[in-house]
C-alpha cells in the first residue's frame, strides 16, 4: 500500500504555516497554532480520524485570529487531498453521529472533487477560548473548499457551544 503522507506549506504577509499529514496514522498531534482553543479541536480531529498531524502556525494574532485559522484549513485541506492522491481504494462517502454529553453532531462527507461546503453549528457565543465563533465554522468552509470535498456538518442538539463544536470537530 502506498503511503498517503503529505506535506504543504502556506506563507503569506499573515501567516507561516507547516502542514504534514499521515492518513494511515494512530491519532497523534503536535499541533500549535498559537491559538489554544484551535490546537484542541485539530488534536481531536487527528485523535478521532486515525490521522498523524503535525502543524505549525505563526500568524499575526495581534490582528485577530481570522488569518491563522483560514489558512490553517487551507493547508490541512490541500494536504488531506494530496495525501489522498487518486483516491484508489478508499469509500467515496462517509459519516459519523458523535456525541459530547448533551452535544450530538452529525458529519457527511463525499470525496467527490466538487467542493461544497454546508456547516451548520448554531453558535450562540462570540468567541470560544481565543477562537471566534464564526471563524469555527470557517474553518470547516475553507477546509472543504481547499480539499475538493463536499461537506455537511450538522449540529443536532447540545447547549454548550464547547461541546457542540468538539462534537463536530470528531464527527468530521
Amino acid at each position: 500500500m502506498t503511503q498517503r503522507v503529505a506535506s504543504v506549506s502556506r506563507t503569506t504577509r499573515e501567516t507561516d504555516i507547516r502542514c504534514t499529514l499521515s492518513l494511515d496514522g494512530q491519532g497523534e498531534a503536535r499541533v500549535n497554532t498559537g491559538l489554544g482553543f484551535l490546537d484542541h479541536m485539530l488534536t481531536a480531529l487527528a485523535k478521532h480520524g486515525r490521522l498523524n498531524l503535525e502543524l505549525r502556525a505563526e500568524g499575526d494574532l495581534c490582528v485577530d485570529d481570522h488569518h491563522t485559522v483560514e489558512d490553517c484549513a487551507l493547508v490541512l485541506g490541500e494536504a488531506l487531498e494530496k495525501a489522498l492522491g487518486d483516491k484508489a481504494g478508499v469509500a467515496r462517502f462517509g459519516h459519523a453521529y458523535v456525541p459530547l454529553d448533551e452535544a450530538l453532531a452529525r458529519a457527511v462527507v463525499d470525496l467527490s472533487g466538487r467542493p461544497w461546503p454546508v456547516v451548520n453549528l448554531g453558535l450562540r457565543r462570540d468567541r470560544l477560548g481565543d477562537v471566534s465563533c464564526e471563524n469555527l465554522t470557517h474553518f470547516m468552509n475553507s477546509l472543504a473548499l481547499s480539499g475538493h470535498f463536499t461537506l455537511h456538518v450538522d449540529l443536532l442538539r447540545g447547549d454548550n457551544d464547547h461541546h457542540r463544536v468538539e462534537a463536530a470537530f470528531k464527527a468530521l
